[in-house]
């Protein structure tokens, strides 16, 4: 199985951010790792003889509390968990919010692969998304980070922001990709209700200061084309990779293996139910550890549903033997003539016994994945 632990903080939110993330200082951050880690300990007792093969420490900004604590958490893990030999241990981090003592710190607990929040390598750009850090802080983590001994490393993206025009986001991808990271998610801006962006840019008034839809889609494609060029291939509709450096974690999510999530408002996926954590401070904070909400038992058709919609997003596809042999049934039989209608308009293709979807298909990937659901 899979892991995933939340650390909710940041040092101010982002204008786009709708993510369970927010400020707070160092007691509070104190008090939420000590009731994480006995979350950890209580679900090692019902789950630490699964081998756990990838574990990812997300948030907010899991680098803004003392790496001491982030250090007594990954114990709490191994000692509670069967961490399996070569796991992936991921955690993101932002620019600016990492020293060269942290970062020996998040060796010293196992981690072996950082996540950067970078977004855009345009001043003016972060700036407009509340980001705290400039371009130069950012070469300024990762360079520590690299020093520091870590060999693999993620930069996120984000294009259609703000201002930004295709040149400056070509830029932004040339700068990135000189820096030759193993791993690189690049994401078009989604405006969010709720959020400041959401109010500002929601309107039919405020989307006339994005880049327009054709602007947004040659950004997309000049993704494509420029990261290929540079030796990564995508591998999901929104990541790329060296070869042999995909995410195994985010693997994991797309092919359905199972995974625990502790902490504030974590999901998890396990015995064919999905549950999450109080997403409420105050109420995780005081209530037995362990606890769960929101439990679903997944039905046949549900899991038959997940295995086309998020495997899809994958560039691999879904495998058909794989359905078949999770459910005891052929894809074929489930979806009567619906992936032999794709492979006609082009969208997808078959090869061997994977249904895959071609350029084209992962350019409408969110229609066709809606067909896979069920009536």
């Amino acid at each position: 199985m899979e892991l995933y632990l939340h650390m909710p903080f940041c040092v101010r939110k982002c204008a786009y951010c709708d993510f369970l993330s927010f400020p707070s200082g160092a007691e509070t951050q104190r008090m939420y790792a000590k009731r994480l880690m006995k979350d950890i300990d209580v679900m090692g007792k019902r789950y630490g003889e699964i081998p756990v093969e990838t574990i990812f420490i997300g948030g907010g900004t899991p680098s803004v509390p003392d790496s001491a604590l982030i250090v007594e958490i990954m114990e709490h893990v191994r000692h509670a968990f069967h961490v399996a030999d070569g796991a992936e241990i991921s955690m993101e981090a932002n620019p600016g919010t990492v020293t060269r003592e942290k970062l020996t710190d998040y060796r010293k607990a196992g981690i072996n692969r950082l996540s950067f929040g970078l977004q855009s390598a345009n001043d003016r750009e972060l700036k407009l998304l509340g980001r705290i850090h400039t371009w130069a802080e950012f070469l300024e983590s990762f360079t520590l980070a690299r020093e520091c001994g870590f060999a693999n490393l993620n930069i996120d993206l984000m294009s259609a922001l703000p201002g930004q025009t295709c040149e400056s986001w070509k830029e932004t991808l040339s700068r990135v990709t000189d820096l030759d990271p193993e791993h690189i998610s690049a994401y078009s801006l989604i405006i969010e209700e709720g959020t400041p962006f959401g109010e500002r840019y929601g309107s039919e008034e405020g989307r006339k200061l994005l880049p327009d839809e054709d602007s947004e889609r040659e950004m997309y494609h000049e993704t494509k084309r420029f990261l290929k060029d540079c030796g990564y291939e995508r591998y999901e509709i929104s990541n790329y990779a060296k070869p042999g450096r995909e995410c195994r974690h985010n693997i994991g999510y797309w092919t359905g293996v199972p995974y625990l999530g502790l902490g504030l408002g974590a999901s998890s996926y396990l015995d064919g139910c999905r549950f999450t954590v109080n997403p409420d401070m105050k109420q995780y904070l005081e209530e037995k550890p362990g606890m769960f909400a929101d439990i679903e038992k997944l039905t046949k058709k549900d899991m038959e549903e997940e295995f086309f919609y998020v495997g899809l997003r994958m560039t691999a596809g879904v495998s058909l033997s794989e359905f078949e042999r999770r459910f005891g049934i052929s894809a074929k039989e489930v979806y009567p003539g619906l992936m032999e209608t794709f492979v006609k308009e082009k969208a997808a293709r078959f090869e061997g016994d994977r249904f895959v979807l071609t350029d084209y298909g992962l350019d409408v990937s969110n229609y066709i994945m809606a067909q896979f659901l069920q009536d």
